[in-house]
Order: structure tokens, then sequence, then C-alpha cells
């Protein structure tokens, strides 16, 4: 992926965000929700680090980008074990994830929130399950936002 530089417009958000194909995806919730077991549990599956609980957002050409903030890039605080740091990458934001025990088992369609002013597809899911890393892959590839070929290397697809 060619590398972007972070806009001086960019803002920062509490949330852990990891790449998959090119496409990130944003997860929020309460703490000790899961953020980060996801996010682990998505890279051990092949994603890349963005960010863990806080990056850099901002609307590049109508697309929503996150950019490891540079007090944290590449650190992942794994609880009992410790701060590790790996590899961290920018990425278009396809899809917002919120974890919460409230997720409703069905859905009738995917919502929309507007995130930096961007609308982003949004779904929440229950945290508790050994298939997190797998529910959160098909909502990506059932309601991801497509990758625009706008900013970076439109390869990567």
């Amino acid at each position: 992926m060619t590398l972007i530089a972070v806009p001086e417009h960019a803002a920062s958000h509490q949330a852990t965000v990891v790449a998959i194909g090119s496409r990130a995806i944003l997860i929020e919730g309460e703490p000790a929700s899961g953020k980060t077991s996801l996010a682990l549990a998505l890279i051990d599956r092949g994603a890349v680090l963005v960010g863990d609980d806080g990056v850099l957002l901002a609307d590049m050409a109508g697309t929503l980008w996150a950019f490891p903030h540079p007090k944290t890039r590449g650190m992942v605080e794994i609880r009992n074990v410790g701060i590790v740091t790996m590899h961290a990458v920018p990425a278009p934001i396809a899809l917002a994830i919120t974890l919460t025990h409230d997720a409703p088992r069905h859905i009738d369609g995917v919502a929309q929130q507007l995130i930096g002013g961007v609308p982003i597809p949004s779904l929440t899911l229950w945290p508790d399950t050994p298939v997190i890393a797998l529910r959160t892959e098909w909502a990506l590839r059932e309601h991801g936002l497509p990758l625009s070929g706008a900013i970076g290397d439109s390869n990567l697809r």
C-alpha cells in the first residue's frame, strides 16, 4: 500500500482499528468489552494493526481514513501480558463495529453512523463468543464499504 501522510485536519478518536485486505474495521465499545481481544484475533487471522485504543481519523476525498496515533503507533496492550509492538498502517474505514451485550440477535439492515462527517456502515456485535473474529470478517464482506481507489494503491482490494 502506498504510504499516506497524516493530514493536518486528522482528529483523535478512541477506538481500535485493524485492516483486512486494505479495508479497515473500526472497533468501539465500553472499557473491557473485548476491543483489543477482537483485534488480536483478527491480526492472528491476517489483519494488520492500524491502532489500539486510539487512532487519528480524517476525511480524505469522502473516504474516512484511520491512521496510527503517533504517541502509540504499533503499541498494543495485551491484558495480563503487557505492551507489545507490531507493524501499524493507515487504512480506509469500511465498517464500524460496536461490541455490546445489547447487540440484537437478528438485524433488519445495517445502520449508518456518521464518523468524522462520513457515513460508515455500523453493526453491533455480541462480544462473548469464540467466533467473534469470524463474525467480524463476515460483517466486513457483507456490509463493508468497497475499497475506494481514490487514495492509495488500487491493486489492493
